[in-house]
């Protein structure tokens, strides 16, 4: 069976490519063919497609010695024609567009108008790759509202800050527990890779890690100790990811290690991935934020409050989708909705920028005001 790919072709506005008139999704190979029965030779068909001769006689061999089949029958003084398994290429290609025009209609409507956005200069797109968060995936769709594109990415928290450093994103995602302690795991993670006066800090929101566990708690678990002493089977999100950070460090701080927890090394991408898990019986207890409990109806038992930030470079504060974010953030209707959501509540610098210094405790010694 052969391989299919699809890709497209974006054309001026009045200078749109010819298509192939049976055919709303184009090939070349198919568009050859199609010129070369309609001509009768690889001139004519060359010039119907505004190609040179010399490029589709080399393109047609380069096919034929692809597909180990003939497509042309070379005889010299003829007009040229399909062989027979050309003409079935042209007849496959006409059934299966056939029975997928209207399919293949809609979604060349949907790219026109989706990249008619990027020509609109109301609009404004903003990359950010961000630690799994419920509460972003609304702010999307609400900034997608007022003309502001997020192209949201969830990867973990230290990933995330790594893409912002290396120019991949425009904003990255975090979060710190709520009084982070200056010489914890999570602050000497987080340090090496956030830098005052370089990078810049925006009020997001407030929410609450804690343990997501089945519908009635049949463990009566409370905490990590009771994870641990009841052997229950935990399920961990993976290195890199803020949790993971909060986890390990939660150990730390407990006088417990790795080993302690059935099921450490049994890791999920994101809070969601780690609660279904848990709905479907495949682990008793995992840390996760209450809406993705709530999403898949487990109970919740909080334990440790946390800041989610938003960090962008101090170079990018003035350009304009930084500025409409912020602003977006920091709007009464924003703020509202995000307190509906479970788990989470806004701040009161919600959408204000922020030094790194005035909010983390990391930069605050003498000793360590190093930039």
């Amino acid at each position: 069976m052969q391989h299919i790919d699809f890709s497209y072709h974006l054309a001026p506005q009045g200078q749109e490519t010819r298509r192939n008139r049976q055919s709303p999704l184009r090939n070349p190979l198919m568009d050859l063919l199609q010129a070369v029965r309609q001509s009768g030779s690889i001139a004519a068909a060359a010039k119907s497609v505004g190609l040179s001769y010399r490029h589709v006689w080399g393109e047609l061999k380069r096919w034929e010695q692809g597909l180990g089949q003939a497509l042309i029958v070379w005889e010299k003084g003829q007009p040229a024609r399909l062989t027979g398994f050309a003409d079935k290429l042209l007849w496959a290609e006409r059934q299966a567009q056939a029975r997928l025009a209207p399919q293949i209609s809609a979604l060349q409507a949907e790219l026109e108008k989706t990249f008619a956005v990027a020509f609109d200069p109301a609009h404004q797109a903003l990359a950010i790759y961000a630690s799994h968060d419920d509460a972003l995936v609304m702010l999307r769709e609400t900034a997608a509202a007022q003309s502001l594109h997020l192209d949201l990415r969830f990867c973990g928290s230290v990933d995330a800050i790594r893409a912002l450093n290396e120019g991949r994103c425009h904003v990255a995602g975090f979060h710190a527990p709520w009084q982070p302690d200056a010489h914890s795991l999570v602050a000497r993670t987080y340090k090496p890779l956030l830098k005052p006066g370089q990078h810049k800090l925006i009020g997001f929101a407030t929410r609450e890690q804690g343990l997501m566990v089945a519908a009635g708690n049949p463990w009566r678990l409370q905490s990590l100790v009771d994870v641990a002493r009841a052997k229950v089977r935990y399920v961990n999100r993976s290195p890199g990811t803020g949790t993971r950070l909060l986890l390990d460090q939660c150990l730390e701080g407990l006088g417990l290690v790795a080993s302690d927890l059935i099921g450490y090394a049994h890791e999920e991408n994101s809070h969601t991935a780690v609660a279904a898990c848990i709905a479907a019986g495949q682990a008793d207890a995992g840390l996760g934020i209450a809406s993705a409990a709530a999403t898949h109806g487990l109970d919740f038992v909080p334990l440790y409050p946390e800041r989610y930030w938003l960090v962008c470079l101090a170079s990018a504060l003035d350009s304009e989708p930084v500025k409409q974010l912020w602003a977006l953030l920091g709007a009464p209707a924003w703020l509202a909705g995000l307190q509906t959501m479970a788990g989470y509540t806004s701040n009161s610098d919600a959408g204000q920028v922020q030094s790194l210094r005035s909010m983390l405790p990391w930069w605050r010694f003498k000793s360590q005001r190093t930039g």
